[in-house]
């Protein structure tokens, strides 16, 4: 266990880093690491710094395992299961699985072509953006182990329970037609749909991964650690309290409505969670938060809504939203088991 933690608190929380930037921020800029200016900036050259080689190194090890599950074999892998294993299996696969490059729409289509019912397609669809085994590694580097596995849990049960629910109401007539006979997309990896990829395009896929992904995400990132920065240092504790407290009955309704329209992936919400749970905000808020960006995202809606009805569309996002807001508030009243 003494191995482990100390492994943990070098390897993910790279403590190391953290007094390497307080030496740098002290004795080359000359500031005050305990300042509001120099705790801002270490916090922000830290969580960056962090971030990026966490994300890189673990971007292309997990691409590098997703080169065995292209869009193909996933839809193969999911036909096998009826009812809810079914969901479940979507679920986890959507855990290991990425979106295609041209997003959600040609997985949608592909799925539904493939026959597979429309509360398996949804699980995958909510599970793959939620919930990942980079955001696994980024929690458990900032909230710990046990708070990173209880999110990948109500993250994966999210995605069951509305897939479910969605499957259940027999809401295939507000499809829209066409996506019945459109053929989905080719990504990259569906070239190995029988396993014909070599190791070196398998690394050369996981490093194109890598640059495209980080290529994609860095200004989010670095927006969110901006904020982050600000929240932790310049915005006083006694303001996030009376708005998002862990005492305010809304707090959580209020972070889940403020992250539906916002357009960013959980990497660049993950520093501003980290600050406000440090300035006293309820663990449950800051999930709540970095949940409803994740899987509602204004644009990710916007594309949906190209392949499905505003009916479909208003009760996927519905029950998504109602789902969120539930487990911010089992969280915050459970999250003491957490620490």
């Amino acid at each position: 266990m003494a191995l482990f933690g100390w492994l943990n608190d070098q390897l993910l929380k790279m403590e190391w880093l953290s007094s390497l930037v307080a030496q740098l921020v002290e004795h080359v800029l000359g500031l005050d690491a305990g300042s509001r200016l120099g705790g801002s900036i270490h916090f922000f050259i830290y969580d960056s710094i962090k971030i990026f080689v966490l994300l890189s190194a673990l971007v292309f090890g997990i691409s590098y395992i997703q080169s065995f599950f292209p869009p193909e074999r996933t839809r193969k892998i999911l036909g096998r299961f009826n009812g809810v294993g079914a969901n479940v299996s979507a679920a986890l696969l959507g855990t290991v699985t990425p979106f295609c490059s041209c997003s959600s729409i040609p997985l949608f289509i592909g799925f539904t072509n493939a026959g597979l019912p429309l509360g398996i397609t949804f699980s995958f669809l909510i599970s793959s953006p939620l919930v990942d085994l980079a955001s696994l590694i980024l929690l458990a580097s900032i909230f710990g182990w046990t708070t990173a596995i209880a999110y990948v849990a109500v993250g994966v049960s999210l995605a069951v329970v509305a897939g479910t629910l969605i499957g259940n109401l027999h809401l295939e007539k507000y499809v829209e037609p066409f996506v019945f006979s459109t053929p989905s997309c080719s990504c990259g990896a569906d070239a190995d749909a029988e396993g014909s990829l070599k190791a070196s395009e398998r690394l050369a896929y996981a490093k194109d991964q890598a640059v495209g992904i980080l290529g994609k995400v860095w200004v989010y990132v670095l927006v969110g650690v901006g904020i982050g920065a600000a929240i932790h240092n310049w915005i006083p504790e006694s303001l996030i309290a009376a708005v998002l407290g862990e005492d305010k009955w809304y707090s959580v309704l209020l972070a889940t409505i403020v992250g539906v329209p916002m357009y960013a992936d959980i990497f660049g919400t993950l520093p501003i969670a980290e600050a406000l749970v440090a300035k006293g905000v309820g663990l449950g808020t800051a999930l709540s938060l970095m949940m409803g960006v994740t899987a509602l995202s204004l644009p990710s809606i916007i594309m949906l809504k190209r392949v499905v009805k505003p009916r479909l569309l208003a009760i996927f996002v519905g029950i998504v939203t109602v789902g969120i807001i539930m487990i911010g508030y089992a969280v915050n009243a459970f999250g003491h088991l957490l620490v």
